[in-house]
This record gives structure tokens, C-alpha cells and sequence, in this order.
């Protein structure tokens, strides 16, 4: 699937995967700054997110292949891979088959185990609005302030509102496949074996999804890699200490 995708600034390549419900939107700030110091930034849609195409099919390994044909595509051999909670997963999906293709690899607030499923008050909350029959963003908006109590999920979740026709909205990202396969975004993600090339996994100081189970797990899997803890932040990393991260990924590229 030939994916849509935002590039800023010239260098050496660093492709950023976003995660469940998002787009290559939230990631446009970062991955400006970091163009500006000297990078070709590739901010990715992922397959029913953004401006990709919808398909029925959705797990890591169809996910992984896109971003494989995007890299192809785009000549992007040797670029860091970086990927949020969903796009993390992917990521790490995609540099356990093709590890000749990335030159590092950095993983923010997911681990490599199952996961129950998460965020399905969200998708409750999405699939209470019916847009046959809503015709304002504002009717959205109510629908989803009586599902859900977190003004920054709804206003997230409002960004991908877009107007299809005049007076007809839809969701950037594709409700109906990703509904039928959900159990499939908190799949286990494997290795054919040990990921040897640079690696960082960033865990949110106020998140949960990375445990220390999860970190001995990590240093199995992974042979070069380090594990750091973004203070201040939960789940959103690039969100709630956007300076901490670019320092961060500063250091990191500098490395490989």
C-alpha cells in the first residue's frame, strides 16, 4: 500500500510512525524542529489513519510492509525508525524482518508483549456517533464529552473530523476495519531473532505501559539498547515534553 506521507528538510532520514487514532498531524512540530537541525523528516500515515488509503486489513504485518514499500519507494536505507504505541509496535514488526534497511531504532511508551486491549472506551465512543445522522462537528463533540472524560482524547479524536462532502462528515481513520480487528493492535511482537542494530526505548515517568517485566523482556530481545524514562510524561511522550524528547532523539542520532 502506497502510504501518504509529510517530508521536512534534507539529511540523513528519520521516519516517525504515529500511534492508534493518530496521524503524521501530531508529529508536525517535532518533526519540523528536527528537520531544522539537519534531517530529512518522513512523518508517516499508517493504513487507515491520516490521508492512507483504508483496506479491511489491519495487523503489524500488513502495516509493517507498507512502511517496507514507502521505504523502498522513497530510497530510505539506513534511516532511523522512530515509532509511538501503535507505530512502536510496528516498528519494532518492521526491524525485525528487514534490520539491513534501518540504522536505529526508538520505541516510545510500548513494549514487545500482549497487551490487553486499551483504548476500547474510545472506540465505544467513536462508534456512538452515527454521521449518516450527525451533520456538525459540534454534535460529535457532545457524543463524545458524554463517553469519554479526558478533553484532550476528545479534542485529539476530533482533529481527524473532516468534512467528506458539504453537509456529510467522516473520520480520517477508518472506524470499521480497525473496530473488527482490535485484539490485533495489542498483539505480541516477536523477533526472528535478537534486533542487534542501536536501540531506545522511552517510557513515560507517569505511564504504565512499560514495566519491569516489560524492560527485562526488552533486554532479551534487543542487544544494544538502552531504556530511558521521559519525566514528566505519561503515555503521550511527544505531547507532554516535546523538549526532553528532541534532546533525546538529538543524542540518539548522533550516536548511529
Amino acid at each position: 500500500m502506497k502510504l501518504n506521507f509529510r517530508k521536512v528538510g534534507e539529511g540523513k532520514p528519520v521516519v516517525i510512525l504515529h500511534g492508534l487514532f493518530g496521524s503524521s498531524d501530531n508529529w508536525q512540530t517535532f518533526g519540523k524542529q528536527l528537520a531544522a537541525k539537519g534531517y530529512a523528516v518522513y512523518m508517516v500515515d499508517l493504513r487507515n489513519h491520516g490521508l492512507s488509503p483504508h483496506n479491511d486489513v489491519f495487523n503489524y504485518q500488513v502495516l509493517a510492509e507498507d512502511v517496507y514499500e514507502l521505504f523502498v519507494a522513497e530510497n530510505l536505507q539506513g534511516a532511523l525508525l522512530i515509532g509511538h504505541s501503535l507505530g512502536g509496535k510496528t516498528a519494532m514488526t518492521f526491524s525485525f524482518q528487514r534490520p539491513e534497511m534501518i540504522s536505529g531504532l526508538i520505541v516510545i511508551d510500548i513494549a514487545p508483549r500482549q497487551y490487553p486491549v486499551h483504548n476500547q472506551n474510545v472506540l465505544d465512543a467513536l462508534l456512538k456517533v452515527d454521521l449518516n445522522v450527525i451533520h456538525t462537528r459540534k454534535e460529535v463533540e457532545t457524543i463524545l464529552t458524554s463517553q469519554l472524560d479526558d478533553p484532550g482524547t476528545i479534542q485529539f479524536l476530533l482533529k481527524n473530523l473532516y468534512w467528506k462532502e458539504k453537509d456529510k462528515l467522516d473520520w480520517r481513520f477508518n472506524i470499521p476495519a480497525i473496530s473488527h480487528q482490535f485484539q490485533s493492535v495489542g498483539k505480541e511482537t516477536l523477533p526472528n531473532r535478537p534486533f542487534d542494530n542501536p536501540t531506545l526505548f522511552i517510557k513515560g515517568e507517569k505511564s504504565d505501559y512499560i514495566s519491569y517485566d516489560d524492560e527485562r523482556q526488552i533486554f532479551d530481545l534487543f542487544e544494544n539498547v538502552e531504556i530511558k524514562t521521559a519525566p514528566a510524561a505519561g503515555h503521550w511522550v511527544h505531547a507532554e515534553n516535546p523538549t526532553w524528547l528532541m534532546e533525546t532523539v538529538e543524542e540518539f542520532l548522533l550516536k548511529l
